[in-house]
């Protein structure tokens, strides 16, 4: 009797394993069309807003009828179902090999969601740029008419302040008769007295702080994700599931011979501090049984201490992983704002004095690839190694320091001399004096 249910439970769990494998087969199988039926849906969201408000027209900040605010939940709402598109257009690509049926009515989909899209990637092209200079005549602020922008990326027609060194502005035209600072005078007295120039600089303050932003907005998403993903997925899913796992399944405790040798150290002081004890306050010496029993109680606690470590140890990799996906998909999903964030560090760049610029670069050098940088790199590998829990290898070690940093140094000096050099010679030359 007992046979035949054992029997009948065994064929239960194989039919339910094959069921389960069936369904993840048929699953996988329609990836493809799960993947462009969710990027069709994106792009019939983003027709349905251009019907519904803007007369079937391309969803554009110059429209009349809202107001900022509303014009930019509608970007907003843009933005998100195009990079939905984006993605799932991706997933499909990757994908298709999957499906062996042959069908080709993805045809028609396709066709539909490039004209969505092909709508905000193609900006037409704006003449009468107006160019302004700073007092140092290193770095000009180049704002297109309209409200229109010349983002190559074209996911979302927001505006944009490009930050232009005035070397490259103006490298590989032929110097006039007249000196060039003549000439950007005059157009800026013009730039002036034209009527329409105020409206343009509100829109161009407009635009910059949008972007600012959006820069600002994307560098918090790329630090705060991460993070969570990486302490959330650690302490409820992998820390649970590790400590069960070593509860119930023979494992060491130690993970390396240096939690091992940790534990002993502490046994052992923890040990002689009830002897010291003893002598400081005079208090009767201990006996041998109570001795043994208030070690044993030690050993438990510190068995329990690093037991917890060694988990939380495992649960690392994975929580880092996780976090490191994470990391790629705010990248990936918010192209915009990493274009964003680009052009503030450039503008912050451009806007620093040529001492701040030479101050920020030795800092770093001298943090990374000085003098005293192998003892800091020395303990982040270590604390690196301790994180994973992993026996820090002083040979690897010693080899990293040798290397990496020499490789950093190079790097660096290459950027000195190729782009440093080109965009502020003048942050250069005080450089070199601040090192000398």
């Amino acid at each position: 009797m007992s046979n035949s249910i054992i029997k009948f439970q065994k064929g239960s769990l194989g039919t339910r394993f094959l069921n389960v494998l069936k369904s993840s087969n048929q699953w996988v199988h329609k990836t493809p069309e799960r993947a462009l039926e969710q990027a069709y849906q994106a792009a019939l969201a983003i027709k349905t807003i251009e019907d519904q408000h803007f007369e079937g027209q391309k969803v554009s900040e110059e429209a009349p009828q809202y107001t900022p605010s509303v014009l930019e939940c509608f970007m907003k709402d843009i933005e998100k179902h195009l990079n939905t598109i984006k993605f799932k257009l991706g997933e499909f690509k990757l994908t298709r090999n999957l499906d062996h049926s042959g069908d080709i009515e993805f045809i028609e989909k396709l066709k539909f969601i490039d004209e969505i899209v092909d709508r905000y990637q193609h900006n037409s092209s704006v003449s009468n740029p107006l160019v302004y200079s700073d007092s140092s005549g290193l770095t000009s602020v180049k704002r297109l008419n309209n409200g229109k922008s010349t983002d190559p990326s074209g996911l979302s027609p927001l505006d944009f302040v490009e930050v232009e060194s005035s070397g490259e502005m103006f490298k590989g035209k032929k110097s006039g008769a007249l000196p060039r600072s003549i000439g950007r005078t005059f157009k800026k007295i013009q730039t002036e007295l034209d009527d329409e120039s105020e409206e343009r600089l509100m829109n161009s303050y407009r635009a910059s702080r949008k972007k600012t932003k959006s820069a600002v907005n994307f560098l918090l998403m790329l630090i705060l994700i991460p993070l969570l993903s990486q302490q959330i997925s650690k302490n409820f899913i992998f820390i649970p599931l590790v400590e069960h796992y070593r509860q119930t399944h023979e494992v060491p405790l130690f993970l390396n011979s240096e939690m091992k040798e940790e534990a002993l150290h502490e046994l052992k002081s923890y040990e002689e501090e009830l002897q010291m004890s003893s002598l400081l306050y005079k208090t009767p010496t201990l006996e041998s049984e109570e001795m043994e029993k208030k070690m044993e109680e030690k050993a438990e606690e510190i068995s329990k201490e690093f037991d917890h470590k060694s988990s939380e140890a495992i649960s690392n990799i994975f929580a880092d992983f996780v976090g490191l996906i994470a990391f790629t998909l705010v990248i990936l999903l918010n192209q915009q704002g990493l274009i964003a964030l680009k052009a503030l560090l450039n503008t912050v760049m451009y806007d620093l004095s040529d001492s701040a610029k030479a101050f920020i670069i030795i800092l770093l050098t001298d943090i990374f690839v000085g003098f005293h940088s192998p003892h800091g790199w020395e303990v982040l590998l270590e604390g690196f190694s301790s994180h994973l829990g992993i026996a820090p290898n002083r040979s690897f070690i010693f080899l990293f320091i040798a290397t990496f940093p020499v490789i950093l140094d190079t790097i660096m000096k290459y950027w000195i001399f190729r782009y440093l050099s080109r965009i502020s010679p003048s942050a250069v030359a005080t450089l070199r004096n601040m090192n000398e």
